[in-house]
């Protein structure tokens, strides 16, 4: 009895390389939460699109920069005392993909007091 030999040709989809997944983190802050809740929408509606594998919107917890002051300049009067507060509100967006999708991803205009930080974790 003769063992035969298969040979198995490879399809189209398996010949071609895939680009590297890499993991990015973006990292959206802002004073404004309505501004940063829409260019975080913007950015997720984006990702999805492009079929990119995503987690989040991570909201972190929200600092408080407080600063109390004199409201008179030299001292006199009466002791009355002004409280300032600034909220900075923070989103962590983590997505992998190739490096030419995060650049269509990240390419869409943000609004103006949103800073957007990109960068790629170590392992």
């Amino acid at each position: 009895m003769a063992i035969e030999k298969k040979q198995y040709s490879k399809s189209k989809t398996d010949s071609e390389p895939k680009p590297k997944q890499t993991r990015f983190r973006i990292t959206l802050t802002s004073p404004n939460l309505k501004r940063l809740e829409k260019s975080c929408s913007e950015l997720i509606n984006n990702a999805e699109r492009n079929r990119v594998q995503k987690r989040g919107p991570v909201r972190l917890p929200t600092k408080h920069l407080k600063i109390t002051t004199r409201k008179t300049p030299c001292g006199q009067g009466s002791k009355t005392w002004d409280h300032f507060e600034l909220r900075i509100h923070k989103r962590l967006v983590d997505i992998t993909c190739s490096l030419a999708q995060a650049r269509k991803i990240t390419k869409i205009g943000m609004h103006p007091g949103v800073d957007v930080e990109v960068t790629v974790p170590r392992k």
